[in-house]
């Protein structure tokens, strides 16, 4: 054995986030969050249709993927995401109705 001495250092990144739906089910909506600046990894996301009354939390299912049961065809979308350092940037209608 050999003991390894290692810390985390800290690798900040710029830009945006980009969002991708997923194709898949017409039940479920899956969408893959990439290149988050900060942090650089998605520890919470929430989703807000144009006609829903608030924020609903999506379910991590692999990697940076997250999917949500509700029907939300037809409506614009605002994203609520937390990043692993705790801070939360709203991205408010940055998917069209006609998606």
């Amino acid at each position: 054995m050999v003991p390894v001495m290692y810390h985390r250092v800290p690798c900040a990144k710029y830009g945006g986030v980009k969002f991708q739906i997923v194709k898949g089910d017409s039940s479920v909506m899956r969408v893959l969050l990439y290149n988050v600046a900060g942090a650089g990894d998605v520890s919470d996301v929430k989703i807000k249709g144009s006609t829903t009354s608030g924020w609903i939390q999506m379910t991590r299912i692999q990697g940076q993927t997250s999917q949500i049961g509700n029907k939300l065809q037809g409506q614009s979308l605002s994203f609520l995401v937390t990043t692993s350092d705790g801070k939360m940037v709203e991205f408010d209608n940055i998917v069209s109705e006609n998606w």
